[in-house]
């Protein structure tokens, strides 16, 4: 039995094994919490936005996760990444090692890829390596290969008792004299070569005109093919492939030449192409990326639309003076300056669109460009009629990077030499089934699973031996990627054109495609941009996660994740400083028997709002035709306005592309907001004269560094630091009121420079941020924190939560109303000055939203919102609908893209896209009410709108 003391500890290793024991844990506004939370299960964490569940999470269990894991290395490792701070908690225990997947891009690098990112590319460029077979470039057709035996057998076989000329080939196609390398020859013994097709001498004074273009090979041997000349054709064979490069050529009696090599080589035309290696297939290597584009896929060009005002008129004409600050008299003398013979400058943009000359007007176009950028920044004029801007560095011209970007004056198209394929184009003619590695790249990952499904199926072979090794590691990693609901993006995507949702599944599928067990994974919503199609694929992907034996925390609201989990923690019952209790934690059936916002939800005992009949709007439309980005497929949309309107429809359907990219900027450029240009191609949009003001509301951060905060971004900040100027203590001092700004010296900490942390680069691992210990975390210097208004200084006030703000500046009417719409929209338990880089999604959207809301809106507004439940409580999504309806109840139009069913049965007009993601999808399915919507019977919007109405 053992001693007492022996059965306590035996007791405690086995609940450490069984469960993460947190106690009193206190970071941010958790209260003092003590919670056993079951290991190798599916846990979910949910609550009221800012409750505290990343809090517990994030901050408290993975940190110390993240501390512990620094605390085993070496002591001089840990010196190059300073020390973690460890979260306030008193202990835990029974922790694992951590993975954290968060709402993050994963890399701005356009070189990352889906691709890379998941390892998938790896495993392909290694497929063919080993599999592939070459064809040429020139011919198309298959290139043969041989090795040395098999050249020895072919010459004894087809010049049987036939005199022989065996050549070295040493230079191709190029020009020059080559008198060095003919006297290199004579030293070592050669005196005969086959210059340009006739067998010469070489001599010392031997020089070939150095302006043709030359094939040279050496002459090493004359043989006739018997059985006493074996050895020396042997030799002679050798010595011929070595001096030239793994290449023969054999020129019979008729001086018929027949070429070998010990590379692939075309017959025909006589070209070859190395050995292939993995970084053959490797657009980030020298030896496999595309030389123009450099493996990107794109490259910069001039943006017509940006710098022509009329694509009818011929190109002196329709250039726009007003942008490039050109007279009549400056576009004269560019105009003469341009050879005419090469550039018909007479021809409309439109002449030189439909002729397919891109490049011609492009080239015609930099030379203005030139004349301009000379005009305007004094750009030195040298070479100003230089055919190539990128010549020019003009990285250290700021005013023209800003001329640049804000008129859109260039533009990524896809690389004219790889197609977008990314690979130079000897690595392109490999190919296994007539598909090359950049073909496959482009396709959706759903069509890449068929293809390589259909490849481990064929007939056993030699090849597919070796296949078959790699398919077991390549199949498994594609599939994955399908089971997470991805199976619409395709390799060849880069990273940063990822959403967070998508970023963050991506990497749940490299966690799974590695197999670790006994591994703890967090994850923040990763059901964020999901339609509810492919939920249940992700559940099972965590739930596989959980089943090899991992322990797996989510943060999340969504109803079925939370039903299909083993164990729910929910916090609350409010936000900020009402939140940090736990209410419940226990299986999701005990869940819906206790009281709280969550089980209220579930057991509907709450319901989302929703309007009692949904509006017929002012009449008017506004409309869109022709749109072809992305996968769109030449529709024609009608947005009705007046009316709340969600765009649904599955991940990677279009929505994006037709809203955000290609409706938003056609709008914003017709109202001249900017000169926007569309990314994406349309022909026409009409009825822009009922709209006079567009907001876009996106989940892209508010700020990219710690300064930025809601007080920053609403302006609220202004009116709070004058406030502070106005006090008879700054008065004294002298202090205006740029002294209470963090973002200009004076007032501010300089050792943190106003942001209270200092971010500290932790080599191979993610930065981390401590509290600046100048400040203390305090931004400001202690002369300035001497001022006070009402008893608290400008730290003070910052650090206020919105809802206590609220109170603390009732008085003051202008700061009280931006403050109040902040907190009307479910964000009062926000600090002032919480850094933007600690916000999610969902809080950057709602701030955007507010910061608009306490604008007068006309009634003629359009309001455009990608996606804004994310990050919220179904309590939270209850406050954002009541708010965004009562902006359509006074005239505006709101377009929503949304896979919320909540949000989607609120619309008074769905419009969806489909049916699938990819080059699938791109088509409207269906325009009209949710009533009519439900009575589709093949639509998977309508399935589970359907659910909601019953």
């Amino acid at each position: 039995m053992g001693t007492l003391k022996e059965q306590h500890i035996s007791k405690k290793i086995e609940n450490q094994e069984q469960f993460i024991e947190i106690i009193n844990a206190k970071e941010h506004n958790l209260k003092n919490i003590s919670v056993n939370i079951p290991r190798n299960q599916l846990v979910v964490f949910t609550g009221l936005s800012g409750s505290g569940k990343s809090s517990l999470a994030f901050d408290t269990i993975y940190a110390e996760a993240q501390r512990r894991f620094l605390e085993t290395l070496s002591a001089y490792a840990r010196q190059f990444m300073g020390e973690l701070e460890r979260p306030d908690v008193d202990k835990i225990n029974g922790l694992s090692p951590a993975i954290s997947i968060e709402q993050k891009t994963v890399s701005k690098n356009p070189r990352s890829t889906v691709g890379t990112i998941t390892e998938v590319y790896d495993f392909l460029r290694l497929l063919f390596t080993r599999t592939a077979e070459a064809f040429s470039y020139v011919t198309g057709k298959k290139m043969v290969k041989y090795t040395i035996d098999q050249i020895f057998e072919i010459i004894q076989r087809d010049y049987v008792n036939k005199e022989i000329t065996i050549l070295a080939p040493l230079i191709y196609g190029r020009k020059g004299h080559y008198n060095d390398l003919f006297n290199q020859l004579l030293k070592k013994g050669y005196t005969k070569a086959r210059i340009d097709g006739t067998i010469e001498d070489i001599h010392p004074k031997l020089r070939l005109d150095r302006y043709k273009v030359h094939n040279i090979e050496l002459l090493v041997d004359i043989v006739e093919i018997n059985i006493d000349n074996i050895d020396r054709l042997k030799q002679s064979i050798n010595t011929a492939i070595k001096l030239g490069e793994n290449k023969l050529l054999i020129l019979d009696e008729k001086s018929q030449p027949k070429l070998f090599s010990l590379l692939y080589y075309c017959e025909e035309s006589g070209i070859s192409y190395d050995e292939p290696a993995p970084n053959s297939f490797s657009f980030n290597s020298v030896y496999g990326w595309c030389p123009t584009c450099r493996g990107i896929g794109t490259i910069e060009h001039i943006n017509y639309q940006s710098i022509v005002s009329d694509n009818n008129l011929n190109l002196p004409k329709a250039l726009n003076k007003k942008l490039l600050n050109l007279s009549e008299k400056d576009i004269d003398l560019i105009t003469q300056r341009i050879d005419k013979e090469k550039f018909d400058i007479n021809s409309s943009v439109n002449d030189f669109i439909k002729a397919q000359e891109h490049d011609k007007l492009n080239q015609i176009l930099i030379y203005y460009l030139f004349f301009s950028i000379h005009k305007q920044f004094k750009i030195d004029l040298n070479d100003y009629f230089s055919d190539n801007l990128k010549e020019y560095d003009f990285s250290k011209v700021y005013k023209l990077k800003e001329f640049f970007t804000k008129n859109k004056i260039f533009s990524d198209i896809s690389c004219p030499t790889c197609d977008g394929k990314r690979l130079k184009k000897e690595s392109l003619f490999f190919k296994i089934n007539n598909t090359d590695i950049g073909e496959l790249s482009q396709q959706s990952i759903y069509n890449i699973f068929n293809w390589l499904k259909a490849l481990s199926k064929q007939p056993s072979t030699q090849k597919q031996i070796i296949q078959e090794e790699i398919l077991k590691e390549l199949i498994p990693r594609v599939e994955f990627l399908l089971d997470v609901g991805l199976g619409y993006l395709s390799l060849n995507l880069p990273a940063y054109a990822l959403s967070g949702g998508e970023a963050q599944r991506i990497r749940l599928a490299t966690q799974l495609g590695s197999q670790l067990i006994n591994v703890l994974y967090i994850l923040d919503e990763p059901s964020i941009g999901l339609h509810q199609r492919d939920n249940h694929k992700l559940i099972q992907a965590l739930k596989k996660l959980r089943d090899i034996g991992n322990s797996v925390i989510v943060v999340e609201h969504d109803k079925e994740m939370i039903t299909e989990s083993d164990f729910v923690i929910d916090i609350g019952p409010g936000a900020g400083k009402h939140g940090g209790h736990i209410i419940v934690a226990d299986t999701p059936n005990n869940l819906l028997k206790k009281e709280g916002y969550t089980s209220d939800y579930l057991t509907n005992k709450k319901k989302i709002f929703c309007p009692e009949k949904r509006r017929n709007g002012n009449g008017n439309y506004l409309s869109i035709y022709n749109c072809l980005g992305n996968n769109l497929k030449n529709i024609d949309v009608q947005f009705p306005l007046g009316k709340f309107i969600c765009v649904t429809g599955v991940s990677g359907s279009g929505k994006s592309t037709l809203v955000m990219e290609t409706l938003l900027p056609a709008v914003k450029d017709s109202l001249k907001y900017v000169n926007e240009i569309a990314p994406y191609p349309f022909k026409k949009l009409e009825g822009i004269e009922h709209i006079d003001r567009i907001i876009e509301i996106d989940q892209s951060p508010i700020g990219r560094t710690p300064r930025s905060n809601p007080a920053t971004y609403t302006k609220v900040f202004d009116e709070i630091r004058a406030l502070f100027a106005e006090t008879s203590e700054a008065k004294i001092r002298g202090f205006k009121q740029g002294r209470f700004s963090f973002n200009v010296k004076g007032g501010r900490c300089e050792e943190c420079g106003g942001a209270g942390i200092k971010n500290i680069e932790m080599l191979f691992l993610p930065d981390v941020s401590v509290t600046c210990p100048v400040c203390l975390g305090k931004r400001y210097n202690r002369e300035t924190l001497v001022v006070k208004f009402k008893g608290k200084n400008i730290n003070d006030v910052l650090n206020m939560p919105i809802e206590e703000a609220c109170v603390f500046f009732e008085n003051q009417p202008s700061i009280l109303k931006k403050l109040k719409t902040l907190n009307d929209i479910g964000l009062g338990y926000i600090q002032l000055g919480q850094p933007s880089t600690t916000l999610s999604g969902g809080e950057a959207q709602r701030i955007k939203l507010a910061a608009e809301l306490y604008k007068k809106d006309t009634g003629k507004t359009l309001y455009i919102l990608d996606e804004p439940t994310t990050g919220l409580h179904f309590e939270d999504i209850n406050k954002l609908l009541i708010i965004l309806h009562k902006l359509v109840d006074n005239g505006n139009t709101i377009i929503v893209i949304e896979h919320n069913m909540d949000v989607i049965k609120t619309a008074d007009h769905i419009i969806d896209i489909g049916p699938e993601g990819g080059n699938e999808g791109g088509r409207v399915l269906f325009e009209g009410t949710p009533e009519q919507m439900i009575k589709l019977k093949n639509n998977d919007t309508a399935k589970f709108l359907k659910l909601e109405f019953q």
